[in-house]
């Protein structure tokens, strides 16, 4: 196989992720107005959302622990090709179980965030390692940028169409992919070392990488952000529109406003303020902001100022995020990288099952503000648990 430099490997491996959360970012701007129409409350769409989550949940490791064994780029192959499949089937969904049963498939093929994460981990330098987990985290906010846009764009059309957009583009994606995308060299002798000297060992298990202290402090941490962040994430939606009356090109058009404003952190500031700022300092920063964001979400009278909090809520999310998964990384062996990377997103698609669920109750039954609430308690506990995390690779702060 041709050999590709580090940094040219990073940037194809950068372009394929952001294209598959384009995917991603299409259909969620469109799942919950689709959700309404077959009837759903808070609470049954949280279930259609926990769905997802809990594939995740299940695969993250599995696939961290494959590509560990046979690589990263074949693994990548697999999982784009059943986000594909999985995306052309929710376009066909006739009932709220069919979505449901679609996003499960979903799910299961989108944990490979774990193997994207440690094929980033393979080529870095551990110094720039915040660095290059805030470009990962910049791919996520291209997906979020320009996928509600497209999604609400589509959606005016007829709320499957989106869905069909989507597993177009994941097919094109699993075209480029596999002309482009190149094994990592580190992961190549990570495998051969594994094979001759680890592979005989019995297995450890899904969370022995748990076992380490500052480890199980940092998913502990990743836990309790991601029960925050999916707070907003799954009520988002059913707030404006119940509150504001806004569509889904609307809704579309805040959520693209505040992915551009996480980008521009992650994509260009983060280089700048990894230097001068360690890992778990903007991770404190970080959650301060997002627990400020969420206490004010729920109190401004006109849909405009919603612009307020959703930016505090994407500035503290876009140091905060990329800084916990190089903290993980750091942690991680690297014949091992992928499955405690694995380990790590668990934590994250475990909050992920809970959060939309415990969302929609309190929405349905407490107050339509309480899930933000929440999330907002929730942050001021990231806070407290992040004090005790390892300082990390970054600036001295």
């Amino acid at each position: 196989m041709q050999s590709t430099s580090p940094a040219a490997m990073r940037n194809v491996l950068f372009a394929v992720i952001a294209v598959e959360l384009v995917g991603f970012g299409i259909v969620v701007p469109v799942l919950p107005y689709w959700a309404r129409t077959f009837g759903a409350s808070g609470s049954e769409l949280g279930y259609v959302l926990s769905a997802y989550a809990l594939a995740q949940f299940l695969c993250a490791p599995l696939w961290g622990r494959l590509s560990d064994r046979i690589g990263r780029r074949p693994v990548m192959l697999l999982t784009i090709a059943g986000s594909a499949c999985s995306l052309l089937l929710l376009g066909f969904a006739n009932s709220l179980l069919w979505l449901g049963a679609a996003r499960l498939l979903s799910g299961a093929f989108a944990a490979n965030v774990s193997v994207a994460t440690a094929y980033v981990a393979d080529v870095c330098p551990e110094h720039e390692r915040a660095r290059w987990m805030g470009m990962i985290g910049a791919s996520f906010a291209l997906g979020f940028t320009l996928g509600p846009v497209i999604g609400g764009s589509f959606g005016m059309m007829g709320y499957p169409v989106p869905m069909f957009v989507a597993a177009g583009l994941s097919a094109a994606n699993l075209i480029a992919a596999a002309l482009l995308l190149r094994e990592p060299r580190k992961a190549q002798v990570a495998q051969a070392a594994q094979g001759a000297g680890a592979q005989g060992a019995p297995h450890a298990g899904r969370f022995a990488d748990l076992r380490d202290g500052a480890m199980l402090r940092i998913c502990a941490v990743y836990l309790l952000f991601s029960l925050a962040v999916t707070q907003l994430e799954s009520m988002f939606q059913l707030y404006v529109m119940d509150r504001f009356s806004w569509n889904v090109a609307q809704t579309a058009m805040l959520l693209f406003v505040m992915a551009i404003f996480m980008g521009g952190i992650q994509g260009g500031a983060m280089k700048h303020i990894s230097a001068r700022w360690s890992e778990r300092g903007l991770v404190l920063w970080g959650a301060l902001a997002m627990a400020l964001g969420f206490a004010l979400f729920p109190l401004p009278a006109g849909a405009a100022l919603l612009l307020l909090p959703l930016l505090l809520l994407a500035a503290g999310r876009g140091v905060s995020q990329p800084s916990l998964m190089s903290l993980a990384s750091l942690q991680a062996a690297a014949h091992r990288r992928g499955e405690t990377l694995g380990a790590f997103q668990s934590s994250a698609s475990l909050a992920r099952i809970v959060g939309p669920t415990l969302g929609g109750k309190l929405y349905d039954h407490a107050a339509p503000g309480a899930p933000f609430w929440l999330a907002g308690a929730l942050m001021l506990a990231v806070f407290a648990f992040s004090l005790r995390l390892p300082r990390g690779a970054g600036g001295a702060r």
